[in-house]
């Protein structure tokens, strides 16, 4: 169980605003006490942050706006003492245009980085080589006067893409992770792993079979993404960054697949496959607006089928997309009805867990006006596009306090009421609270060997019933949660034992789940059921 940290959010303790690697390790006695196994930590090298981090200028320092190498030595030793590991996002793809490695390659086409990024000839028109189309909107390709050539960007104009054609950019990433590592850091979190190599005959993306939408502009949705990422190069990148980890004790990587919809769940696999690739892969397919049986079955049944050897990573947030209680709302009478139920489906998939800080709390997405946002995609395509602002302000951790005990200054993003009120003291005094019942849930999952372990089988019951099976030896555990904001009526063909953490009434053989309800069976040979509604 990894629970995911946005340092410029968690806890500032300078008081400029910014959270901070002390303020993060003051804070670790309440991650660690939620049951989780291990931190990732978003970007935290030296960074011009037009990205917030996700724009790297020296991979191997910390960011003075969070600390120092002493600082995060602090944390790590903190975080051990604690029994919990540490994970870093680790962004290989790009660069920002203030690397040295950038300043140097852009300079001329003959100095020793010259082939360090991508750099193509412009068409004879002036235009770009190609069709292809940069996630945050416009085309991928900026024109450099000094080379009077393109060099590609997926994201942001500044931030533009390594070439991991060229081995010497992957032996320097690779001596960058490996600083790191001997640092004692735990392992990475791979940013846009499916990014790293393109199609060196730089040929133009297909148009896509149906419409879609990228992350700013629905241009990037109008192709296939078959020559600028995915490509079949990359295998053989991740199996180097498998030989470097396994120089080290205990060691993980979790690499983020940036596809779409089932393509996104065979990279799971493919990326996963065997024992000389990454440790788990997770993906956006459950990062969407799909709350359905049919939706997760499909997605997990699709990785067990794709990478019956592979480790999948699931969760329902992080820094990326809007908080799961927003995107979800229609499924659910309660917010903290529908955050509660959450967490234990999460719980009961086969796999890794992630938890996006103040999940536990059921926090919601913060509205937010143009005045107040720092989003690069937000600030260019506003109001079409929301951003991820709302889902990035601060934690909150006092209700009555300045800035509900984030900062003593003004916090980068505003901390407003309706995340307030639902600050870890209020949550404590609470019992019943989303809070408590996630630490229930996850000590529940830590203890249970089938939940842990055990295989997946799903229940051929009809919608909104998500019904699965976890077996590991003797221990088996039925799963079973109503996915709508209506009473359902499940008659159990057999006696069953309601075990761990539950939202509902059995008895005898007759389950009552109220809307978002959910409970956890203990019996033995199959378990099913008929489902009636009060609706």
């Amino acid at each position: 169980m990894i629970y995911q940290i946005y340092p410029r959010s968690f806890q500032d303790d300078s008081g400029d605003g910014v959270g901070d690697l002390t303020g993060i390790t003051r804070r670790l006695p309440y991650v660690a006490g939620l049951g989780v196994d291990a931190i990732w930590l978003s970007p935290i090298f030296v960074s011009p942050m037009d990205d917030m981090g996700y724009d790297v200028s020296n991979y191997t320092d910390i960011d003075p706006l969070f600390g120092t190498l002493e600082d995060f030595d602090t944390l790590i030793e903190t975080a051990h003492g604690l029994g919990l590991k540490v994970i870093v996002d680790q962004v290989l793809s790009h660069t920002s245009d203030k690397h040295p490695w950038f300043e140097e390659s852009r300079a001329s086409r003959d100095n020793p980085k010259a082939d360090w990024y991508v750099w193509a000839e412009p068409n004879p028109d002036g235009s770009p080589p190609n069709n292809w189309a940069s996630v945050f909107g416009g085309s991928a390709w900026e024109f450099e006067p000094r080379r009077r050539q393109y060099y590609l960007h997926n994201f942001l104009i500044s931030q533009p893409d390594l070439n991991f054609h060229t081995k010497a950019v992957q032996d320097a990433l690779l001596e960058t992770m490996r600083f790191w590592l001997d640092r004692g850091l735990d392992g990475f979190r791979l940013d846009t792993v499916n990014y790293y190599f393109h199609d060196p005959k730089l040929r133009s993306n297909p148009p896509a079979d149906h419409g879609g939408f990228g992350m700013a502009t629905d241009v990037y949705g109008m192709q296939q993404h078959i020559y600028d990422k995915t490509r079949p190069e990359n295998i053989a990148f991740l199996e180097r960054l498998r030989k470097l980890t396994d120089q080290y004790e205990d060691v993980m990587m979790v690499g983020e697949v940036g596809e779409d919809g089932e393509r996104s769940i065979a990279v799971m696999g493919e990326y996963t496959s065997g024992t000389d690739r990454l440790h788990m892969c997770y993906s956006f397919a459950m990062l969407g607006p799909y709350y359905s049986a049919d939706h997760f079955r499909r997605c997990i049944e699709g990785f067990q089928k794709g990478a019956p050897d592979g480790q999948p990573k699931w969760s329902f947030s992080n820094h990326d997309v809007p908080r799961h209680v927003d995107r979800w709302a229609t499924h659910a009478q309660d917010s903290d009805a529908l955050a509660r139920q959450a967490i234990a489906v999460l719980a009961s998939f086969e796999g890794a867990i992630g938890i996006y800080q103040g999940e536990e709390l059921g926090q919601t997405e913060t509205e937010l006006v143009y005045e107040e946002l720092t989003d690069p995609p937000a600030l260019r395509f506003w109001p079409q596009v929301k951003g991820r602002d709302g889902c990035r302000t601060p934690m909150v951790w006092e209700a009555d306090a300045p800035n509900a005990g984030f900062s003593s200054g003004e916090p980068w993003l505003p901390v407003k009421a309706p995340q307030a009120a639902r600050a870890v003291d209020v949550q404590e005094a609470r019992n019943h609270s989303v809070l408590h019942t996630y630490r229930e849930v996850l000590a529940f999952r830590k203890a249970t060997p089938a939940l842990r372990q055990g295989s997946t089988t799903f229940l051929d019951l009809p919608e909104p019933v998500l019904g699965i099976r976890r077996t590991s030896g003797d221990d088996n555990v039925t799963c079973l949660f109503n996915l709508s904001a209506n009473t359902l009526h499940l008659d159990l063909d057999r006696a069953a034992g309601a075990i761990g953490p539950r939202h509902a009434a059995l008895r005898d053989r007759s389950l009552s789940l109220p809307p978002n309800g959910y409970c956890y069976l203990s019996h033995e040979g199959a378990l099913g059921a008929t489902v009636s509604t009060d609706a």
